[in-house]
């Protein structure tokens, strides 16, 4: 039914619909051709296989692969899972490097030319100009260049009705709703300044300047102005160089330079509990803080839209790494004592290792280390969430399986004892990453959570004065309800 969807997103609307259909227990089998056509993300399709399948009493079949939940013989599904993520793997790979191929050669790829800018009729990939947009261009950069701020500018060009990019778009484009692309439908400050400072008015084609964080995530990471892929001189400018470089040092005299560079690492993480808006950077007066973070729609409107929701970054950093530490990490005799347990029941056979079948035998023996790493954290993590809770972390583990197949397909017949060496090495390394978290890293949050909300701040009398209370909430990928904190300061 989710015809043009991609596996790796299980946000598919029929998808979504048959989950609510289990909810109200309206069947009791999920029958598949192959796994991939359950989804081609194996951290999440696991879960579903593990966790949300047989909670809700749900038995899953993949004729293809030969899998029933009902049995237990399961034990190949995980393997099956990583080869289908490995495919989805290997065509996004090949898509990002023939649009990069497209990016150095100057070719523009976005779906839609920049305002001011209409794609060529005659190639899709070059930039013309669309004459009734790059006249509101030349005049907001003609504004600019006197001194007017970009606050000042959006305010004139609301009041002359000049239509905003996403409206102009959804004129030109009729097909396109301007809701899906902006909620009040006006100029910003936020976007008149985008535009100043962007060289396509130039004539140049900057691309490449956000990349996904993961081929399966939504999120973006913005890159450095230094990462872009630059190409000058590929179309008409709209702007002379001396207009472009006189906005420049306009924008640069009202520039406060930060003394150090500050990196937000939860940006596209922190949302505003109430409107859902991203949490933004803010100036701060405390001393010794980085930057506070509050609701983007607030900073944008102001009360009209939010109120402020503000947190100082510190604040959140360590109610985060506090969170992290008590739901994830394991303490030093843990990690020896699980990784000791794992040796024991690891030891391959090599007696009974035989020409030509290693390999098949090595293939069952990580199945049973993904089985067994599953089996044994949960005993470990029984008293704080329990089995139902822990399971999907543990399918974290098999991360590194697509690199373990690498190495079972250089397997030579005599190689078990190496091969036994260099999973006990892999698996302490895995275990050691949740040892002792000392620090948050965008690698690490990534990995374990899906979301942060921050509630609005209340200031309440007490003995020991005036104290702010402030809920935090945490959705963890493995856990099925959030964390709550209410932090007090």
């Amino acid at each position: 039914m989710d015809d043009g969807w991609s596996g790796t997103s299980f946000d598919r609307p029929r998808f979504q619909d048959m989950l609510r259909d289990m909810e109200q227990h309206q069947f009791e089998v999920v029958l598949v051709k192959d796994l991939s056509r359950l989804g081609r993300d194996y951290i999440q399709t696991g879960r579903y296989l593990e966790l949300v399948f047989p909670e809700h009493g749900v038995r899953l079949i993949a004729v293809g692969d030969g899998i029933d939940t009902a049995r237990a013989d399961t034990d190949l599904a995980p393997f099956r899972n990583v080869v289908n993520e490995m495919y989805a793997r290997d065509t996004s790979r090949k898509i990002r490097g023939a649009l990069y191929t497209k990016m150095q050669a100057g070719k523009f790829i976005g779906n839609f030319a920049p305002y001011g800018y209409q794609k060529s009729p005659k190639d899709k990939n070059r930039l013309i100009p669309d004459e009734r947009a790059a006249a509101t261009v030349w005049q907001i950069f003609a504004w600019a260049a006197v001194g007017k701020r970009p606050a000042e500018i959006a305010r004139m060009l609301n009041e002359r009705g000049k239509p905003p990019p996403s409206v102009y778009r959804s004129l030109v484009h009729p097909a396109l709703s301007p809701d899906h692309y902006s909620k009040h439908k006006e100029w910003t400050s936020t976007g008149v300044s985008r535009m100043l400072q962007d060289v396509v008015y130039l004539g140049h084609i900057a691309q490449g300047k956000t990349e996904k964080v993961s081929f399966k995530s939504k999120k973006t990471r913005v890159k450095q102005a230094d990462e872009w892929i630059l190409v000058p001189n590929q179309h008409e400018p709209l702007v002379s160089e001396q207009t472009f470089a006189a906005v420049q040092r306009q924008r640069s005299a009202r520039r406060c330079n930060r003394k150090e560079a500050f990196s937000n690492l939860f940006s596209g993480l922190a949302f505003c509990k109430d409107c859902g808006k991203a949490m933004s950077t803010v100036g701060t007066r405390k001393k010794g803080s980085a930057a506070n973070l509050a609701c983007g729609a607030y900073k944008l409107r102001g009360i009209s839209a939010c109120s402020n929701h503000f947190i100082a970054y510190e604040t959140l950093y360590r109610c985060v790494l506090e969170a992290v530490r008590q739901y994830v990490c394991l303490s030093e005799q843990e990690c020896s004592a699980l990784f000791e347990r794992l040796k024991r029941r690891l030891r391959l056979d090599e007696r009974g290792r035989e020409t030509g079948r290693g390999r098949e035998r090595l293939t069952q023996e990580i199945g049973q280390v993904q089985r067994l790493v599953a089996q044994l954290y949960e005993d470990r993590a029984a008293d704080r969430i329990g089995e139902a809770n822990f399971y999907p972390i543990l399918e974290r583990y098999e991360q590194r399986t697509a690199a373990l197949q690498q190495q079972i397909d250089a397997l030579q017949p005599d190689s078990g004892a190496e091969s036994l060496h260099w999973l006990q090495e892999r698996l302490r390394a895995i275990i050691g990453r949740y040892t002792d978290v000392e620090e948050l890293t965008p690698s690490l949050l990534f990995e374990l959570i899906e979301r942060i909300e921050v509630g609005q701040g209340t200031y309440e009398k007490t003995g020991k004065g005036r104290v702010k209370r402030q809920k935090i909430v945490i959705y963890f990928r493995f856990l099925s309800v959030p964390y709550e904190i209410d932090w007090i300061e």
